[in-house]
């Protein structure tokens, strides 16, 4: 851990000021059949309406924005699964400069579309066998690039958090606020903001079953590597918590839950038929957690962040499709 916390709930507060105009205000859904279902006031901070279509605008923008005009001029680089790939692409074209994005083969192509949408130049890799850091960091050395990566940063984690923000400004007080968890920047600045506004609120991570990494590094103490999940939460298909972000997630989160790729679909279908919002797999473990009473028995006002949206219709329909 770090011997002091890499962001601190001023930094969320700064990061709101530069994505005012810039990043939506997400809504925040109420269902009164879902809150009859798990039995406490829910508050559904819908991040699927972010631009890009996921909350990881948030943070890309926080971070190229501070970028100086020589590195501007030369160019970002990143990696990513799809969301953050398609965020550091637009916080480029919006600040008028280039984007060069490491990219899973297995990526869902609507994200890869939408990535290269934007303007970006994409370079692609094996998530089982390659090195995504390695290969972005040699690209950057290489072209003289900026990395920003999707969550081991200060000001990308900053972003991520004014979510949260959002969230707290407009429901008051909570007694627990639910992020899926992937490499960690969510609930990291979530978590930072949150805690300071409401000190006594419970701030439980979701992880799907089989990418548990943030789960088991908690319960050990340290950071702990497991091989890439195989998962229909792509976002979450991670091996190890961030380094920055653990050392704040140590410190912040009160619980981890895990869901199946069953319940995830099941929570994608809910989302669909009875909020009539679509919810990618990654963003929909927290509702699934909430739905399969993977959180036992919940406070009375509970925060979830769905953290994004992008799903194109093929895929939707096959993982939503049958019931059965």
């Amino acid at each position: 851990m770090t011997s002091t916390p890499p962001i601190t709930p001023d930094d969320v507060r700064d990061a709101a000021a530069r994505l005012k105009g810039v990043a939506h205000r997400t809504p925040v859904l109420r269902s009164r059949t879902l809150d009859g279902l798990v039995g406490a006031e829910v508050f559904l901070k819908c991040e699927n309406f972010q631009r890009v279509g996921a909350f990881k605008f948030r943070g890309a923008y926080n971070a190229a924005s501070r970028l100086t005009p020589d590195q501007l001029t030369r160019g970002i680089a990143t990696y990513s699964s799809g969301n953050h790939a398609q965020a550091v692409a637009l916080a480029a074209r919006e600040l008028g400069t280039t984007a060069v994005i490491v990219m899973p083969e297995d990526a869902p192509p609507s994200k890869r579309r939408a990535t290269e949408a934007y303007g970006a130049e994409i370079v692609t890799y094996d998530r089982y066998t390659g090195d995504r850091v390695a290969l972005a960091e040699a690209l950057a050395a290489e072209r003289g690039l900026t990395v920003i990566p999707p969550y081991e940063h200060p000001h990308v984690m900053a972003g991520q958090g004014t979510a949260a923000l959002e969230l707290l400004e407009e429901t008051g007080p909570l007694d627990a606020l639910v992020t899926p968890v992937g490499g960690g920047g969510l609930i990291a600045g979530s978590g930072t903001i949150a805690k300071e506004l409401y000190p006594r609120l419970r701030l439980i991570g979701v992880e799907p079953e089989a990418g548990d990494d943030t789960k088991r590094s908690l319960e050990a103490g340290r950071r702990i590597e497991i091989p890439v999940p195989k998962t229909i939460a792509d976002g979450q298909a991670l091996h190890t918590p961030g380094e920055l972000t653990f050392s704040v997630n140590q410190r912040l989160v009160d619980a981890i839950a895990l869901v199946g790729d069953d319940e995830i679909r099941d929570a994608m279908r809910f989302a669909f038929e009875r909020l009539k919002i679509v919810v990618e797999p990654s963003g929909a473990t927290p509702l699934a957690a909430l739905l399969s009473g993977r959180l036992g028995a919940l406070p009375a006002r509970v925060g979830v962040i769905v953290s994004g949206g992008n799903v194109d219709a093929e895929r939707f329909a096959r993982l939503c499709g049958d019931a059965g």
